[in-house]
């Protein structure tokens, strides 16, 4: 066969937990003081290196971090060893035959290999993927279940920083949660848009009162009211409000997402490198939902330095994205396992350049913060 070859010489599997800022985060799920993270480092024959990086939440992604480490070390890793980087395909489907399922380990594995790949080639691994269609990222800040005057104070300070856009999370009382909104709009006033988040937490019925409850406010979308696989709900809470609604829980492999469009129960879709099992699935998944008329949400919450920029450069790679990317890791960790921790502080900046994913690991850090756990 003519073309790069690039044969996987080695493979390192680390475990890290990286500590968060303040008191942790609170989702629907747990309180979380560290982000476990898992990181994947190919080196090729030629001495080439690849970064990869997954971010498990727990609660929301459906492995462990210290399942998904398992699975890169003694089931992946194998797998891919001496194949060619040079051919992602090759190496996914590969992964595939060594294991079913375990989308959040194999994106640590095809990550790695798409950035080893972009490296020698010299290239971004934006332009590798197609090319940038915009400059400039934007972020999106958050807002958690807080009460109306906390919420409001935290938006007012997202904002003065720069954000245009913000979450909201939502839970346990529609009431409450009208209250939270209207404190917030009040607070920022029109020009920031504004997202409510339910993590799949509401029944149909509370989800529909919710979405006309916060119809006045002009939100941006309401996010996965409904449990994850309760499409036919989602999609009469759609048909029932005024506010464009978003899969996210929903959304894991290419089938889960053919499903969202066919019962027709979503606006907009959220995607992640890691939660989609790489970038060329996730890539193709994202126009998938744009041809169907879709908008698409980029971005995990608690993504380190690597997964960050992945997911930065892929978004940059389509205007069906909406600006306000969601990996605002960096935001909520206190430090980082690269050489410079990405500065998202004022709420945008310019895209990133390569080679590959442009970053650089600092080895003492992984040190550091490295787990053995599993």
């Amino acid at each position: 066969m003519n073309g790069l070859r690039l044969l996987i010489k080695s493979i390192e599997v680390f475990g890290v937990a990286v500590p968060l800022v303040g008191p942790g985060f609170k989702n629907a799920y747990i309180t979380k003081t560290t982000q476990k993270s898992a990181l994947v480092r190919l080196t090729a024959a030629d001495g080439t290196v690849g970064l990869g990086n997954i971010d498990p939440s727990p609660g929301y992604s459906v492995e462990t971090i210290q399942e998904s480490l398992a699975a890169i070390r003694d089931k992946l890793a194998p797998a891919v060893q001496g194949m060619d980087a040079g051919n992602p395909h090759r190496l996914s489907a590969a992964m595939d035959r060594a294991l079913n399922g375990f989308l959040d380990a194999k994106a640590a594995v095809e990550m790695a290999c798409i950035d080893l790949l972009s490296r020698r080639l010299g290239v971004p691994v934006h332009q590798f993927l197609g090319g940038a269609v915009t400059d400039t990222l934007r972020f999106n800040a958050w807002i958690g279940i807080l009460p109306p005057d906390e919420a409001a104070a935290e938006a007012k300070k997202w904002f003065d920083k720069g954000f245009r856009s913000a979450k909201i999370k939502v839970g346990g009382n529609i009431q409450n949660d009208r209250e939270r909104v209207k404190a917030v709009r009040e607070a920022v006033g029109p020009e920031m848009k504004l997202r409510a988040d339910a993590n799949a937490g509401y029944s149909v019925e509370d989800s529909i009162a919710l979405g006309k409850l916060l119809e006045p406010f002009d939100m941006q979308l309401l996010e996965q009211p409904v449990a994850a696989e309760d499409l036919a709900g989602m999609a009469k809470v759609r048909q029932s409000i005024g506010i464009p609604v978003m899969a996210d829980e929903s959304i894991t492999d290419y089938a889960s997402l053919i499903a969202v469009i066919r019962a027709d129960c979503a606006d907009i879709v959220k995607l992640k490198v890691m939660k989609q099992g790489g970038f060329l699935t996730c890539r193709r998944m994202l126009e998938t939902a744009a041809a169907a008329g879709m908008t698409v949400v980029i971005g995990h919450g608690f993504g380190l330095g690597v997964n960050t920029v992945a997911e930065i450069m892929l978004a940059a790679t389509s205007p069906a994205v909406i600006p306000g990317l969601e990996c605002v890791g960096p935001l909520k960790t206190s430090d980082d396992i690269v050489t410079h921790k990405l500065d998202i502080s004022s709420g945008e900046i310019a895209l990133p350049q390569g080679p590959g994913l442009g970053v650089i690991l600092d080895e003492e850090k992984v040190r550091r913060y490295q787990f053995n756990d599993y």
